[in-house]
């Protein structure tokens, strides 16, 4: 393997450099969520300002269950809750009046019934507006969008179109015949929902267009966006609605296995996702094509991509349908190795970060490895009785990887090491001073904050990457948690609020980054 790991002559994928986490849900603003506007921007000049070179966001597509990125709608779709109304209100598609009614939305979290509702009801308004009356260049702007896009956005549009028909039911719970795609119902469906349809396409149109204007400040900056391609989608999505062939389904559209990881240390009864599992056979005899269309996708939008329950793809987790829990599970074969050499012949360059974590066996390394993709590491779970804690300690690093203090699913820094541990995982309250005894002896600290010497530590370490949650940056407790894996409700809220990034914060950053050459 090459280190940095190269491509070719010219360029680097993975120099050495650090970054930071954070979702664009936790951007502040006064729409109750974050957005791709103002504060964007401004989070790219602070990044610039701190020595950052990554912003690494969640999956941007729109949420449905429990308001998880990674139970969405659409692969290929970006999240309409994302784009900047003040934007819109610019190119006189919303008045100011509309932004004036904006309810009192809180500051620290996101309430997101509330906003789904005022954000959706003003963005149906502005399209609606745009369609009117379009000047012909933007018209022609748009219309362009949406033949490029054509092989997923129409199957979106619809399936949005229905589900909103439907008062937001499940596809399979939908008209037998649409649920089916028998052709003439699609059309019929087509043309009675089609001003509903060129609603959904304009907001995906508005998205990409002020996704690209941010892509574009951060690439001006130096700054290279890290973007994440979940391994599995929603049941209830277009993916899954559009290409059913391709997942493990019954003959009435539900899932006949599901996704699922089994039981480790963390917890007893393993997790259940809940995910159709794929029907690899059949994505392998059409080349894969789906993989490749959505990985091509997620290039134009990222620069580089955290390729999510890596392990996945070498052996999956199967969980039979209508289980309780994950433990009643099996390991299964995955594509392996055939898939991505399919994905590098036709795409060439795979940036993808390999999120290998959880059981991890020599087979899934090996296949990390032979494509060179580098693994993670996150320093919260170096200290305990896990068997794979040594691997975590960076005096075990290697370059090809990409170092955390803690990832979306953790507690931030100083929750875990506030916090008691008890119910979150299968550990007893000893084990946990055990292991904050060992933390203490390791890292050699007494007094500092914890969260600088865990930032101080990865960025020191020889890892390639070095990623940080902004929570930690900011030295937040578990208040500011973004996921507890296992729970439906309370998870993707955080949001941070402006006067949060000081100049000593900022500063301190940057000495420590300029320190460890990131």
């Amino acid at each position: 393997m090459l280190c940095p790991l190269k491509h070719n002559v010219d360029r680097v994928i993975f120099p050495r450099c650090s970054g930071i986490l954070l979702h664009v849900t936790s951007l502040p603003g006064d729409h109750g969520v974050g957005d791709l506007g103002n504060s964007a921007h401004e989070f790219v000049e602070f990044l610039a300002e701190s020595g950052q070179k990554i912003w690494q966001v969640l999956p941007l597509s729109p949420t449905g269950y429990g308001d998880s990125p990674y139970q969405c709608f659409s692969a290929f779709a970006g999240n309409p809750l994302f784009i900047d109304l003040s934007e819109l209100h610019e190119q006189g598609l919303l008045s100011a009046q509309d932004l004036t009614n904006t309810p009192a939305f809180p500051e620290e979290h996101v309430e997101y019934d509330r906003v789904i509702n005022f954000k959706q009801a003003l963005l149906r308004k502005a399209a609606q507006a745009f369609l009117g009356d379009a000047a012909p260049p933007d018209r022609h702007a748009f219309d362009a969008f949406c033949q490029t896009n054509s092989s997923w956005l129409d199957d979106y549009a619809l399936f949005m179109a229905c589900k909103r028909f439907d008062n937001d039911a499940a596809w399979t719970h939908g008209d037998q015949k649409i649920r089916q795609r028998d052709p003439s119902a699609l059309k019929q469906w087509q043309d009675k929902l089609s001003s509903e349809t060129e609603i959904h396409k304009f907001a995906q149109f508005e998205f990409f267009q002020q996704w690209e204007k941010l892509k574009a400040h951060c690439a001006r900056r130096g700054i290279r966006i890290m973007g994440d391609i979940p391994i599995y989608v929603a049941h209830d999505s277009a993916d899954v609605w559009a290409h059913p062939e391709l997942f493990r389904l019954d003959e009435q559209g539900k899932p006949s296995a599901v996704a699922g990881v089994p039981p480790d240390y963390f917890s007893a009864t393993g997790q259940l996702w809940g995910n159709p599992l794929y029907r690899w056979d059949v994505s392998a005899a059409s080349g894969h094509r789906w993989w490749i269309d959505r990985v091509r996708a997620s290039l134009k939008l990222f620069d580089l991509v955290r390729l999510d329950h890596f392990r996945g793809f070498e052996a999956y987790w199967e969980v039979p349908a209508g289980a309780s829990t994950a433990a009643g599970g099996k390991w299964v074969k995955g594509p392996g190795a055939d898939f991505f050499q399919t994905l590098q012949t036709e795409l060439k360059e795979l940036p993808f970060v390999a999120e290998n974590l959880g059981v991890i066996t020599p087979e899934v390394e090996a296949l990390r490895n032979q494509f060179g993709f580098p693994g993670m590491s996150l320093l919260q779970f170096a200290f305990g009785n896990d068997p794979q804690g040594p691997s975590f300690r960076p005096h075990n690093y290697s370059r090809e990887l990409v170092a955390y203090t803690g990832g979306h699913d953790n507690d931030t820094t100083v929750g875990w090491w506030t916090s008691s541990g008890v119910g979150e995982s299968t550990r007893t309250p000893q084990e946990i001073q055990n292991e904050h005894d060992f933390t203490r002896a390791y890292l050699a600290f007494q007094d500092e904050p914890v969260n600088w010497v865990f930032i101080r530590t990865v960025l020191a370490s020889v890892a390639n990457m070095a990623i940080v949650p902004l929570q930690d940056v900011l030295g937040l407790g578990s208040a500011a948690r973004m996921n507890l894996p296992g729970t439906l409700s309370g998870n993707w809220k955080w949001r941070f609020k402006r006067e949060n990034l000081t100049k000593e914060m900022i500063e301190h950053l940057r000495r420590l980054t300029l320190l460890y050459d990131r």
